[in-house]
């Protein structure tokens, strides 16, 4: 039997920002699988590739680390596979180390932590390019002969980057057991055992390593400017006024363009059913005037996630995090709570997830209510559909969108309320402590538009497995409800005024006729509970069924213009500044949190908060109408 050809099992492991993810979407392409450990939300990307001799690689993407003293449930997650004590993965047959050869200070020690492990290493030099741009040299056989292992140079981010690490493992033996001598790994090392481990990276550093300088001159230079007090956040509120502007700008024409695809198909499809009634309005007005309308929005979603994606790619977002520490402080969270949620502008779950990396537990909590104030990419669509039928597109100071001011504004909004809740919460538990901020900042770097790419696409499949799924289940039954039961004979009125729909809304409206809405936006809500980008979604179905002859065809903003009035349209965008989160969202507050407590105090003082902001906009519009 030919031992070389028998599969490897790889975990792949490294510091965070050491290239590790890149490194993984450049060996296994597409063939990635990725979900979550059962019982937790930490993320399993496993991803397979076949080696030139013809040998099936298969890979294991573990969280970044900084040590296996794990001080997150990432770093758990990745210790415990990596000492082959977790109970839903086998023991790796070979770890793969990554480290970034521009910082090996820092991302040596995790090596050897990790070679204590007694388990077959090879130790990938990421990013040796920019290293090598830096003056760093780097005495590749004299490492491999002082650790004891093999060391691969790569770069992750360029075509055959990782040719060199693919031809040592294709040659690594065949799996075998860890020596019975091999040290078990524990999880608390003793103090002395870390000094150590400091002493053995100065002295690798010494003989392995020439370097000029500690850090990079131009990476020096740019954060003297970036990182400085005033300077830095004037670039910073720069930054993110340009994403909004750019949510509007540039995805008008693929909107325009997926709006048309969506029109033409829904008409095409509806003429082919026109000899069955029922079946046509399932599929034109609730499917097509549901869930094409949430499609249109994709391209805003798209444009959101790649600044998102290119600001964390190009190693900016933890400079910003550390520029607005100490505001951030004063309002009772830290800068690590900063990418927790600016990740929340796409999406509070993965947010929420985020905080995983706060360790202080009083903190973590903090970020994790007010994850859900942040205006998360699902409510783009109701923010988008309000804005366009009732704000004009006027220049301001010749230069900016209206409609653009308008949505940072609602983003601002977010942002600023975010701040004042932690500010209460910190008040409320008389916290006085104070929480230094220490973290790495990465070398800038160019992104790579292939991962770039790839994570776009990844969001893109996400938001339509929500259309597909979730979106369409509820489009459906909010069809139902509004066709059923049929109006009586001699009904003068829409035929969804007499539908269950119709009187659900309005027996919603008591609670909500205060605060300006109808019984079509009460409708609206209750599916938007599950998701709130269905909410759009049922306003569409609500409107495509209530509206009678011409007004049947038309645009759902068209129709919303002419019935609400202003003070209607801007109670309902206060409401969904603090809307209550989806279910998704409370579910995961509840796994992160374990606690049912925390789920009703996030729920109830977002929606207290909800019906505050829209009573107090709706009758101050009302007044100034």
């Amino acid at each position: 039997m030919n031992t070389v050809a028998t599969s490897l099992r790889i975990a792949l492991v490294g510091n965070p920002n050491c290239g590790k993810t890149a490194l993984f979407n450049r060996l296994t392409g597409a063939h990635q699988k990725v979900a979550n450990y059962a019982g937790v939300t930490v993320e399993r990307k496993e991803g397979r590739f076949v080696a030139p001799s013809g040998r099936v690689l298969q890979l294991l993407d573990l969280p970044g680390a900084y040590s296996l003293d794990a001080a997150s449930p990432d770093e758990a997650i990745t210790r415990d596979i990596c000492e082959g004590r977790h109970p839903q993965e086998p023991a790796p047959d070979l770890i793969v180390c990554v480290a970034d050869a521009t910082n090996l200070r820092l991302h040596l020690r995790f090596v050897l932590e990790l070679k204590r492990l007694g388990r077959p290493m090879v130790l990938a030099l990421n990013m040796i390019d920019a290293a090598n741009r830096r003056g760093i040299r780097v005495d590749v056989a004299a490492l491999e002969a002082a650790l004891g292992m093999p060391v691969v140079e790569t770069v992750a981010v360029k075509q055959g980057g990782a040719a060199a690490l693919v031809a040592r493992l294709d040659a690594m033996p065949a799996p075998s057991a860890v020596p019975a001598g091999a040290p078990e790994g524990t999880t608390h090392r003793a103090s002395g055992e870390h000094d150590d481990l400091h002493a053995q990276v100065r002295a690798l550093l010494a003989a392995t390593v020439t370097m000029p300088r500690a850090t990079s001159a131009t990476d020096d230079a740019i954060d003297a400017v970036v990182l400085h007090p005033v300077a830095g956040l004037a670039i910073l509120a720069a930054v993110m006024f340009l994403i909004f502007q750019a949510v509007f700008s540039w995805a008008a024409p693929l909107q325009d363009a997926v709006s048309a695809a969506v029109a033409a198909t829904g008409a095409w499809v509806g003429g082919l059913l026109a000899s069955m009634p029922l079946l046509q309005s399932l599929v034109t007005d609730g499917i097509f005037a549901g869930l094409g309308t949430v499609l249109e929005f994709l391209p805003q979603i798209l444009v959101l996630f790649l600044f998102i994606l290119v600001l964390e790619e190009s190693g900016y977002l933890p400079r910003a995090a550390f520029l607005l520490d100490k505001l951030m402080f004063k309002a009772g969270l830290t800068g690590r709570s900063f990418i927790p949620l600016l990740s929340s502008f796409a999406c509070a779950i993965p947010g929420i997830m985020a905080t995983r990396s706060i360790a202080d537990p009083r903190d973590r909590l903090t970020t994790i209510l007010v994850a859900p104030l942040m205006t998360c990419s699902a409510r783009l669509p109701v923010y988008t559909l309000l804005i366009a039928a009732f704000i004009p597109r006027h220049a301001v100071l010749g230069v900016f969108n209206l409609q653009g001011v308008v949505l940072f504004t609602l983003y601002f909004a977010g942002i600023a309320s975010a701040l004042a809740v932690a500010w209460v919460i910190k008040r409320l538990r008389s916290d006085k402590s104070d929480h230094a901020l220490i973290m790495e900042l990465p070398s800038y770097r160019m992104p790579n538009p292939r991962d770039v790419a790839w994570g776009l696409w990844e969001r893109a499949k996400i938001f339509l497995r929500r259309v597909g799924g979730i979106l369409l289940a509820l489009t459906v039954l909010l069809w139902f409800l509004s066709s059923f039961p049929a109006p009586p004979e001699g009904a003068t009125q829409p035929p969804i005024d007499y539908s269950f729909a119709g009187h659900i809304g309005r027996w919603m409206t008591v609670v909500f006729a205060p605060i300006g809405f109808n019984w079509q936006i009460c409708v609206a809500l209750i599916p938007g509970l599950a998701a709130r980008e269905v909410a759009v979604s049922s306003l569409a179905t609500v409107y495509a069924l209530s509206a009678t002859g011409d007004g049947a065809d038309a645009a759902l903003g068209t129709a919303i213009a002419a019935q609400w009035s202003l003070a209607t349209a801007l109670s309902l965008l206060a409401w969904y500044v603090f809307a209550p989160q989806c279910m998704s969202t409370l579910a995961v507050i509840r796994r992160e949190t374990n606690s049912w407590r925390n789920v009703w105090i996030a729920a109830g003082y977002l929606f207290g908060l909800a019906y505050l902001a829209s009573f107090v906009t709706y009758q101050v519009a009302r007044a100034m109408a």
